[in-house]
């Protein structure tokens, strides 16, 4: 990634965000923290990582503002996170600031009773479970793990049964902007195609005391971008999550079956000679252990073409890793190993890839 500058557009955002957060601090019951991140990565079978025994890279600086409204002052509450510098995970090119600083989320939302929240703005899409860490192990989840959309949502809770239903207009701030952050990369460019108009529907039943099973639907439209027409809405996309999660004593496990299917834009698909639906498959496993201030675990997730024309074969991906908590923050070391890919447009590629991670960090 390149470094980060400070463009005199993104010094004028960031001042109002953080303007906005610390104004924040004055209401009820409101937090305001701030947490910087940095990473070790070496490459296996990379000759500059060989020469150089790797890189430290990935910095950033995160400020978190969360907040509700004190017992008879309201029912509101709110949640943000301005992340800045590379470590922010967000691609100058298709994001909305055109820099390295990204609002990650920012929502405020109403308690409408004691079972049910109603959020409106940039907040996590009810899809499916996020790994233990967003990097490396959401890799062959790619487009559904760590999903932040722009909308509107309804989370409740009634006996066993736990619900999510939302609208979203965009999976970004802006006009252009296909960056989702931290999943990033898989949901076309602002020069290619962006989703929109996307309605997501989850439901989970609690079948025994910390095991539950669920199911997660969404299905919206893509709007092309390419510049070659008019931005108009012009395809579709669809997917669908059987999940599970649950804990045993300090033992956790995650499943998901995930089969998501594409219709590109038409005159993106045709100028790039792409097909006319795409289609696939996804399976993914987290197992996991805690013990005291550390965490083992593990993400397994697969990919399987089922697009007509896909030379590509089913592809793995696993990312063993261990977390230590050491008071302020986080020590992980994480190795990632694939024989594939998918790519922005949601195809399934083949390709090797091995890297080890050490990420440190620290929250005030």
């Amino acid at each position: 990634m390149a470094l980060y500058k400070h463009g005199v557009t993104s010094k004028i955002a960031a001042a109002s965000i953080l303007t906005l957060l610390a104004s924040g601090a004055t209401a009820a019951d409101s937090n305001l923290g701030v947490g910087v991140w940095g990473t070790y990565e070496y490459l296996f079978d990379n000759d500059a990582s060989e020469e150089t025994f790797g890189q430290i890279k990935d910095e950033a600086i995160i400020f978190y503002a969360d907040g509700s409204a004190s017992e008879g002052e309201g029912n509101w509450l709110y949640s943000a996170e301005l992340r800045m510098g590379p470590g922010s995970f967000t691609d100058p090119a298709n994001n909305s600031t055109g820099d390295q600083f990204t609002v990650h989320k920012a929502w405020v939302g109403w308690e409408l009773d004691d079972n049910h929240v109603v959020k409106f703005g940039k907040s996590q899409v009810p899809f499916g479970w996020k790994t233990y860490n967003f990097w490396p192990g959401d890799i062959l989840l790619a487009g559904f793990g760590d999903q932040m959309d722009v909308g509107v949502k309804l989370t409740g809770q009634q006996d066993r049964w736990n619900y999510d239903a939302a609208f979203y207009l965009a999976d970004d701030w802006g006009g252009t902007s296909t960056d989702t952050v931290d999943d990033n990369g898989h949901w076309g460019s602002s020069t290619t195609f962006r989703k929109v108009q996307t309605w997501v529907g989850n439901v989970s039943y609690d079948v025994a005391e910390n095991h539950a099973l669920g199911v997660s639907l969404q299905t919206g439209k893509l709007q092309d971008l390419t510049g070659l027409g008019d931005n108009q809405v012009d395809g579709d996309h669809s997917a669908a999550v059987l999940h599970y999660q649950g804990r045993m004593d300090d033992f956790y496990a995650k499943a998901s079956y995930i089969t998501m299917d594409r219709d590109l834009p038409s005159l993106y698909r045709d100028d790039a000679g792409l097909p006319g639906t795409i289609e696939n498959q996804r399976f993914a496993l987290e197992l996991g252990y805690d013990q005291g201030p550390w965490s083992y675990y593990v993400d397994l997730s697969s990919a399987e073409p089922d697009t007509a024309g896909s030379t590509a074969g089913r592809v793995n991906a696993i990312a063993p890793g261990v977390r230590y908590n050491y008071g302020p923050g986080w020590f992980y070391v994480e190795y990632l190993t694939q024989d594939g890919f998918v790519d922005a447009n949601g195809q399934v590629g083949e390709g090797d890839f091995d890297a080890l991670y050490v990420t440190l960090d620290f929250y005030l």
